[in-house]
């Protein structure tokens, strides 16, 4: 049976969150604190593991040197489970089916057709069926479908490329007891707690492990901490391992490797000390599943659905009392007031927000923008804040040498080709510093530089001495020259110790203690301003030091010393050439960038400057965990730059900005983004981040660039400015209808229009609108982030429905008293005259309504929306002279009608222009 024995340390105890009781807080930010408390808890039994020898961790673990046993390592494997991260997988599709069901409006219209159906019925042996059962029906089908569609091939396509990807990883397992071990690759799904893992050189971390032996090892941790460069590990001996506790970050230790980084040089070994959910990583991911926090978008459709929905049961009860009162033909009362509900419904705004979402899709896939979730679309335009990382965003993600510097801080060209020689002429692994020095020189120098000198020793780079040097000699016709040039680069610290001289103004001179502490401060100026300086420095050395014309060709650490200091190499990771001008564009259109690295501030704040954005006073990780959610809510309404911070810390930061009322946006492609990719409104990433990333974004980007997702954010708003457009128009208009149906049913002795003409007349208007996805909206319009606002929608029903009941009232007193259409005998005359004037006006205005500016003149539809209006208006003109006239209850209208309907269209454009105007004024918005 295997043991395991605890720590022999106490460990010291996180400062506890102070939560509120239970049920005072909202259910995520409770989940969210849990999930933060786990994850300080991985963490420090992560310090444990560090500060404790490694004999001792291999005794707790219940483990050996050597590894397990083959039966060992079956046992802990049934015993902890597979070693996987927690993440979402896609529901079924059944499941999925029923969530694209779960629309107010949808479940509306279900329970009219329910209605309808179950009225027909009571008929049936003598009626035939019902074809609006058959019409409402299909919308509901239609709608449904498409979005379900759209998130099941998604998933779909996620699985797929899934089950391409098998990683293995080397582990050392012996086939019993005193059994020599064996290294085997194994998926890494089945690596367990006490397993001893190599590494080399491209490998993934499979799961948290302590280093038991390392050599030159170094580790690209840039998913976990944000940093481009890769970090050196302690280079690390079993026997002399005493542990280190220098630091309670898991990420900073320096004898610890974690779940999701990788080995860019050297090889190591270590033990297994956490699987799965119980890695770092691991209690991260639990961020990650479960339901999805609700965005903007949601929280919108759910307010503007349940106004809507309020409305309807205020007026249909009313229509259907005043209709059964005045008329006592309750069963025809009924069936009016079921006509009326469906004519208040946006039946088609299902069937247009989804045509508009999968538009918008389409064409954000032709800018290199793959949608996986259709909402995010709306979520997108509505941003009003992108938090974002450096690497890659702002910078290029690439070192490059930016200056190369004498010991005085001037620009000079042989510490440059000094440089050069050093990393061209090493044989070890190059660096990112090494190629960046390779990739400033020209290709013709590079020949030359061939031709001159030939390679006689070097002395490779250890993580003690942080520096590397080459030994070369140069070539002249006559043969060897008789001395030998050492070209030493590395850390500043390490190379000054081995100078005892500088060079100044082309000769050499003694290094004092004032002279060093001068050029101390200018590799620390330049590191200041986010560099990472290299100093370079050189020693002649006789090629025959006996004399005895015997070439040397060996050299060792020693001989670094009495080292020329030459100079100073500067590199960083260089802004984007188009970052500035795209973020500038962002501001424009009223979103505000903040970014939020796990790079150091001065870093950070040196590449906030370059693009234009202004770093303030940075927040930093250590600071937000000082602070409580209102504290930080306040500290994120003013800062710009949020630096060193850790996954946990992201996502409180994307919630404060929720919390304070913006729609966030979040860009991110690493591991430690993932948590606050899932809690922003709407989570950005590209295709090249680390799967759990892509999981848990809405949008990926196929090219890593704020100008394409400035393109996405037009066109986000275009696609909602189209939704609230026929919401807003639908709304009023059918609110305008409802209000004239009472009051015509108050006065008049017979029903205004019959439910069947009613609700033809709305599928008449639903379909002219099945063109608004294509409709354009005004460029002002597009330069402001857009939320769903309930009271406005509201506000613009009240105002501009009863404003097109005035002429449906003239309507009903043009053919009461001028065409005599005033009794049940003549009902006919007056349904058709209202019908044809209601569906015309509520048709024509959709372009008085469609922008603030004066229609056709200063803003003009699309030729979709164009011909789809004209063409109802024209059927609508048709109907009352159509052979289905008797079947709808219409009779052909007199010619006299005609003049009087021009005017009222005409008196009714020029009453909406003012009324608008008026409007825009007083409460200084439109759609």
């Amino acid at each position: 049976m295997i043991t395991k024995t605890t720590p022999t340390t106490t460990p010291t105890p996180p400062t506890p969150e102070t939560l509120a009781p239970p049920g005072r807080r909202p259910r995520r930010e409770r989940r969210a604190a849990e999930l933060a408390a786990r994850t300080r808890r991985i963490a420090g039994r992560l310090a444990e593991f560090s500060a404790l020898p490694a004999e001792t961790v291999l005794h707790d673990l219940g483990s050996t040197p050597a590894g397990l046993t083959h039966r060992e390592a079956e046992l802990r494997r049934e015993r902890d489970g597979a070693n996987a991260i927690a993440q979402d997988r896609p529901a079924r599709w059944y499941v999925q089916l029923a969530k694209a069901c779960r629309n107010p409006f949808i479940l509306v219209l279900a329970v009219l057709v329910a209605v309808m159906y179950g009225q027909w019925l009571q008929v049936s042996d003598t009626e035939p069926f019902d074809l609006k059962i058959v019409i409402l029906g299909a919308m509901v089908l239609i709608s449904v479908g498409l979005r379900f569609w759209q998130e099941y091939r998604s998933g779909a396509a996620a699985d797929a490329l899934r089950a391409l990807v098998t990683t293995t990883t080397a582990v050392q397992r012996r086939a019993g007891r005193g059994r020599i071990p064996a290294t085997v690759e194994i998926p890494m799904a089945d690596v367990v707690a006490g397993d001893v893992v190599k590494l080399a050189a491209g490998d993934l971390v499979p799961a948290d492990l302590r280093l038991l032996a390392a050599k030159d090892l170094m580790v690209s941790q840039a998913a976990l901490s944000g940093e481009s460069l890769p970090v050196a590990k302690a280079d690390t001996r079993l026997a002399t391992d005493r542990g280190e506790d220098t630091t309670r970050d898991p990420v900073e230790a320096g004898n610890l490797v974690l779940t999701g980084t990788s080995v860019t040089s050297g090889s190591a070994t270590g033990v297994v000390v956490a699987t799965g959910a119980d890695t770092y990583l691991g209690s991260m991911a639990g961020a990650l599943v479960g339901e999805r926090p609700e965005t903007s978008f949601d929280t919108g459709v759910k307010k503007v659905s349940f106004l809507l929905i309020r409305f309807m049961m205020v007026m249909v009860p009313v229509v259907f009392l005043l209709n059964g009162l005045t008329k006592g033909d309750w069963a025809e009362a009924f069936t009016f007031a079921v006509a009326v509900a469906v004519g208040l419904t946006p039946e088609m705004l299902p069937m247009v927000v989804t045509t508009n979402l999968a538009r918008g899709a389409v064409a954000l896939s032709r800018r290199k923008v793959v949608v996986k979730h259709l909402n995010a679309i709306q979520n997108l335009g509505a941003m009003d804040v992108l938090c974002t990382d450096k690497t890659g965003t702002l910078t290029e993600d690439r070192i490059v040498l930016d200056r190369y510097l004498d010991v005085h801080g001037r620009p000079d060209t042989e510490v440059l080709e000094h440089a050069y020689l050093n990393s061209h002429f090493q044989t070890g692994l190059r660096n990112l510093m090494d190629q960046a020095v390779i990739d400033r020189m020209h290709e013709a120098e590079e020949v030359v530089v061939d031709a001159r000198f030939t390679l006689v020793d070097e002395i490779p780079f250890d993580f003690a001495r942080r520096r590397m040097s080459v030994v070369l000699r140069r070539n002249d016709l006559d043969g060897p020259a008789a001395e030998h040039l050492l070209i030493t680069k590395g850390a500043v610290e390490e190379v000054l110790d081995r100078c005892d001289r500088v060079a100044h103004a082309g000769d050499s001179v003694e290094l004092t203690g004032a002279l060093r502490d001068s050029v101390l401060r200018t590799a620390e100026d330049h590191g200041r301003q986010g560099m990472r300086v290299l100093a370079v420095a050189v020693r002649t050395l006789p090629a025959d030091p006996d004399g005895t014309e015997a070439v040397r060709t060996s050299y060792g650490v020693a001989d670094e010393a009495g080292l020329t200091l030459i100079g100073f190499l500067a590199f960083l990771d260089p802004p984007k050439r188009d970052a500035a001008e795209a973020l500038r564009a962002l501001a424009d259109n009223g979103v505000a960038v903040k970014v939020v690295t796990g790079d150091g501030e001065l870093v950070a704040a040196r590449v906030c400057e370059q693009v234009g954005i202004d770093p303030g006073t940075p927040v930093t990780g250590a600071e937000i965990d000082a602070l409580d959610d209102l504290e930080l809510l306040d500290r994120a309404r003013t800062a710009t730059l949020f630096a060193k911070v850790n996954p946990v810390q992201k996502a409180r930061i994307v919630r404060a900005l929720q919390a304070d009322g913006h729609t966030v946006g979040f860009l991110g492609d690493g591991i430690n983004d993932a948590a606050a990719l899932r809690d922003a409104d709407v989570g950005i990433s590209v295709d090249t981040a680390v799967d759990i990333a892509k999981e848990s974004a809405d949008i990926i980007l196929l090219e890593k660039d704020l100008t394409v997702l400035g393109q996405g954010v037009l066109r986000g708003r275009l696609t909602f400015g189209n939704t609230i457009k026929y919401l807003k128009l639908t709304a009023s208009s059918n609110f305008g209808n409802v209000f004239s149906v009472l009051v015509a049913s108050a006065f008049i002795p017979f029903q205004p229009m019959l439910a069947l003409q009613l609700l033809v007349q709305n599928l008449l208007y639903d379909i002219s609108q099945l063109a608004t996805p294509w409709d354009r909206m005004d460029a002002d319009y597009l330069r402001t982030p857009r939320t769903w606002d309930a009271r406005g929608i509201r506000r613009f029903m009240l105002v501009l429905g009863p404003t097109s009941s005035v002429f449906d009232i003239t309507t009903f007193a043009l053919m009461w008293y001028v065409f005599g259409a005033d009794s049940e005998v003549h009902q006919a005359l007056f349904q058709s005259g209202w019908f044809v004037e209601g569906l015309l006006t509520q048709t024509l205005v959709v372009h008085m309504l469609r922008t603030r500016r004066i229609p056709f003149v200063q803003s003009r539809a699309t030729w979709p929306v164009l011909l789809m209006t004209a063409l109802v208006m024209g059927v609508g003109l048709w109907l009352p002279f159509s052979p289905l006239a008797g079947a709808l209850g219409l009779q052909a209208l007199p010619l006299a009608y005609f003049p009087w309907l021009v005017a009222t269209l005409a008196t009714y454009c020029l009453l909406t222009q003012g009324v608008k105007r008026w409007y825009i004024r007083r409460f200084g918005e439109w759609l």
